[in-house]
Formats: C-alpha cells, sequence, structure tokens
C-alpha cells in the first residue's frame, strides 16, 4: 500500500488545525483569489518544520492551492541551504500573489543569505526590483527594507526608490513608501536631504512622509519639518 504523499498529508494537517474565526479576520486584509484556510503563521512553521528531508523535493514540486501551502513552501526553501535556496528562489516568487506571502517569504530568509548579502543583492533582488509583475517587485523592495537599510546601501536604496517611482500598483507604491519610511528612521540627516530633492509622485511621497509620523521613534521636531514637506 502506498504511502499518503507529502504535500497531500501536509494539506490534512492544516485543515486540522482551521481557525475559522482567524480567517474570517484576515481575509479582510488580504486581497486575494487563492483561498485562505485560516491556519496562524506560527502553527503552520511548525508543519514546515516536521517535514523530512527526504520529503523536501517532492514538497516542492507540488502546486500550492491555499495561502498557508505559498506560506510553507517558502518557509521550506528558507530552511535549505543558500546554495539550493537559490535554485528555487523564483520558483516561489512566481507563486506570490498578496502582499502576506510576500512578507512571511522574505522576512523567512533572514538567516540562509546570513553572510552572502552582496551575492544575494546581485543574483535576486536586483531582478526583482527589474520585474513588471506587482508583487515580485513588492519581494525585492520588501528585501531591501529587511537587509539593507545600512550605511553601506543607503544611497543604492535612493536610487532604486527613484528606478521603481513611475510604478502605479498599489503595494509598489506602499513597499516604497514604507522603505523611504525606514530610512529615515534609521537615517534621518540622509533621508531627509534626499526627500528635499526626490522626484517620488505626490501619493507614495506623502504616504512615506505619513508613515514616518506615525512612528515613535521619530522625535516631534521632525515630525513637523517633515510635515512642511508635503506636496
Amino acid at each position: 500500500m502506498c504511502s499518503e504523499r507529502p504535500v497531500n498529508s501536509f494539506r490534512t494537517k492544516l485543515i486540522s488545525i482551521v481557525d475559522d474565526d482567524y480567517r474570517e479576520f484576515v481575509t479582510r486584509g488580504i486581497p486575494c483569489d487563492r483561498p485562505f484556510l485560516g491556519v496562524r503563521i506560527p502553527e503552520i512553521r511548525k508543519l514546515v518544520k516536521a517535514i523530512p528531508p527526504a520529503d523536501f523535493d517532492e514538497f516542492l514540486k507540488a502546486e500550492p492551492i491555499a495561502i498557508e501551502e505559498v506560506i510553507a513552501r517558502g518557509f521550506l526553501i528558507a530552511r535549505l541551504p543558500y546554495a539550493e535556496m537559490l535554485k528555487h528562489f523564483d520558483s516561489q516568487i512566481k507563486f506570490l500573489d498578496n502582499w502576506c506571502t510576500v512578507d512571511t517569504f522574505v522576512a523567512s530568509l533572514r538567516k540562509t543569505i546570513k553572510h552572502h548579502e552582496l551575492d544575494f543583492l546581485d543574483r535576486k533582488v536586483e531582478p526583482l526590483l527589474k520585474s513588471r509583475n506587482e508583487f515580485a517587485i513588492r519581494a525585492g523592495l520588501v528585501c531591501l527594507l529587511d537587509f539593507y537599510v545600512d550605511s553601506d546601501h543607503l544611497f543604492l536604496i535612493f536610487d532604486r526608490l527613484e528606478y521603481l517611482k513611475e510604478h502605479d500598483e498599489y503595494y509598489v507604491k506602499m513597499s516604497l513608501a514604507w522603505l523611504l519610511a525606514e530610512c529615515f528612521i534609521k537615517y534621518p540627516d540622509e533621508t531627509f536631504v534626499y526627500l528635499q530633492h526626490s522626484n517620488l509622485p505626490k501619493w507614495t511621497f506623502n504616504k512615506a512622509i505619513s508613515k514616518i509620523c506615525d512612528s515613535h521613534r521619530v522625535a516631534p521636531a521632525a515630525k513637523s519639518q517633515l510635515k512642511l514637506l508635503r506636496r
């Protein structure tokens, strides 16, 4: 008798821990055609950790259906050694069709890319930023936000913000604003100078200022200065 396929076994386990109330709450904030079962992220992570290495290849070959399966697939790829992760990275990007799957996948990569940040930037992040797909671009921008807001990459980020400024997709514009806000929080002087000369569209520019002003990590005096820049 054949044993159950890894992905089918995983789906059975997901369904067994569905939280209907959580599903109703979360689906309001994740616009997506893909179904959301209602399983919390920590529970998905536990299930992924229990997948034996012998089942990895078959699991990654399966087409994910629910949002939780896309998230699980990303967590599994992030568990792989760096070189192996790179081989599967692009296959995951094509399944990212909402902000949640993007952000959870990128966040899960932190340990995997440690000590490989420059290589990862060249091989994967830069191509994402040149994509025509809204969520691929968002993935590239969230990578910049999560891994590269530092003194070595700050001006590269400003350059990429200008490069992407004409994109009108909602989740690209929100990511640009979010990234710029994080730059200001960590490097206020340099980012203020950039804002003074930025060619970002009005919506993105003002959204970034709003996000900065919402932060408790920014001094009131700085917020007052920023509000004067609003267009």
